[in-house]
């Protein structure tokens, strides 16, 4: 039932830390705005804090702060619950609850939503209530809202993104000035782009929770974080970077989803992209997630994907989304669209260009003995360089026509047991020349 009151909407927060403070200084500073756009006032009750009197950098009015989560799960007064405390316990619990209780819920918990995601929406569903979650990918930038709605009347095909800033810091770091990785880690370290334990980032497991939650609405099937194949970074070093550009590619860690013929192949990893593809000017800690449809063609969206206001941006923007919804009587209207359930491919089915560093013994021979072995496995060679020699050890770099990735493996497997080789120093897939 529509409702005409102008009685304040209430929210109760859980957690205010670094999104939570930005959540605060938005829905204060900017309460006469909010009050017009959500057609009533959106009004903070209480939040939860492990330490009431621990300063947060923001005032905050007298019996706002509270350690006692049932002050907001069990307070029939509050409409909206936040979520901000990140990690999968207590968080999924209080959000349950939430749910259960009939409240609204918004949230920025990848995490939870990569990983848990059909828990939640079937007792978002169950109980006729709102789960937002936009801020749990790409920061300020608006994209599960625009594939849920705004692109709904698309058979959306591709969704592939720079959705970590932490390591788009650290190549283009490297690209610029061809540092060391570990150079750059220790400065991203310092400025805080990186935490102390990086591996999250580095290794590409922030970036397989994110693209589990695109691949999911993109394709209309369930896609967790545990079905996403992962590589990070760690293995990239200024060869590579140095080679990519001699061959007209930038490298950068994507997250990449398509879907081919009713399969969803879903995967994290360094890439050499083409200079001239819309992802490759993406620099420093920004985000970007390029998606094709049949209807609106190729498009993307980009901006700052962390950091304190730019996350609090998207979870206002959910907030007041609620809060339209509540007044006019219409929670639920969009719950989870996992209505199908597609296979996953295999990353050994998955096809893709390849670039191929060799080091192997210096003599005549040797690129015909490694020629036949790819020829053996339906491999191909696109583009051969020879760099430099080291004595009796030459450097090899190879492009790959595309071919399917267990064919490589297996043709890599026969060369790292050759006498002729003494490492496969990277392989590193090649994406973006048909986009």
């Amino acid at each position: 039932m529509v409702t005409n009151s102008q009685a304040p909407i209430k929210v109760g927060m859980l957690g205010m830390g670094t999104v939570g403070r930005g959540v605060y200084k938005i829905l204060t500073g900017n309460a006469d705005l909010i009050t017009a756009r959500a057609g009533r006032p959106v009004q903070i009750e209480k939040i939860v804090v492990r330490d009431t009197t621990k300063s947060r950098g923001v005032t905050v009015p007298d019996g706002v702060l509270t350690a006692d989560a049932a002050a907001v799960l069990e307070n029939p007064d509050i409409d909206i619950v936040v979520e901000l405390m990140g990690g999968n316990e207590p968080a999924k619990e209080y959000i349950l609850k939430a749910l259960k209780a009939g409240k609204q819920v918004v949230t920025a918990n990848k995490d939870l939503i990569a990983g848990y995601g059909k828990e939640l929406f079937d007792a978002e569903k169950e109980h006729d209530t709102d789960l937002m979650f936009e801020a749990s990918v790409a920061g300020g930038i608006p994209i599960i809202r625009p594939l849920k709605m705004c692109l709904a009347g698309n058979k959306v095909t591709d969704v592939m993104g720079i959705i970590n800033g932490t390591t788009n810091y650290i190549l283009t770091k490297m690209t610029r000035f061809g540092s060391d990785f570990n150079d750059v880690l220790k400065e991203a370290q310092a400025l805080g782009y990186a935490e102390s334990d990086p591996t999250a980032d580095v290794e590409g497991h922030d970036a397989a929770r994110k693209i589990a939650i695109l691949a999911s609405i993109a394709f209309n099937t369930r896609v967790t974080s545990r079905d996403v194949y992962v590589e990070g970074i760690t293995r990239i070093d200024a060869t590579d970077i140095k080679y990519a550009t001699e061959l007209g590619y930038i490298v950068k860690l994507l997250g990449i989803a398509k879907e081919r013929d009713g399969e969803v192949e879903v995967r994290v990893h360094p890439v050499f992209i083409p200079g001239s593809h819309p992802l490759a000017a993406v620099s420093d800690a920004n985000n970007a997630i390029f998606v094709a449809g049949d209807a609106v063609g190729e498009t993307m969206f980009y901006g700052p994907g962390a950091g304190e206001m730019p996350t609090a941006s998207a979870v206002v923007g959910d907030i007041m989304e609620v809060a339209r919804n509540i007044t006019g009587g219409v929670n639920g209207r969009i719950s989870c669209t996992c209505f199908e359930e597609k296979p996953i491919k295999p990353i050994g089915l998955v096809e893709s260009k390849y670039y191929l560093r060799l080091m192997v013994k210096d003599r005549p021979g040797v690129l015909a003995s490694i020629a036949s072995v790819l020829g053996n496995h339906n491999v191909s060679i696109d583009t051969v360089l020879q760099k430099r020699s080291d004595g009796d050890i030459a450097e090899v770099v190879l492009i790959i026509h595309r071919v399917e990735e267990q064919n490589l493996r297996d043709a890599l497997t026969i060369m790292e047991g050759m006498s002729i080789t003494k490492r496969v120093a990277n392989v590193i897939r090649v994406e973006g020349e048909d986009a």
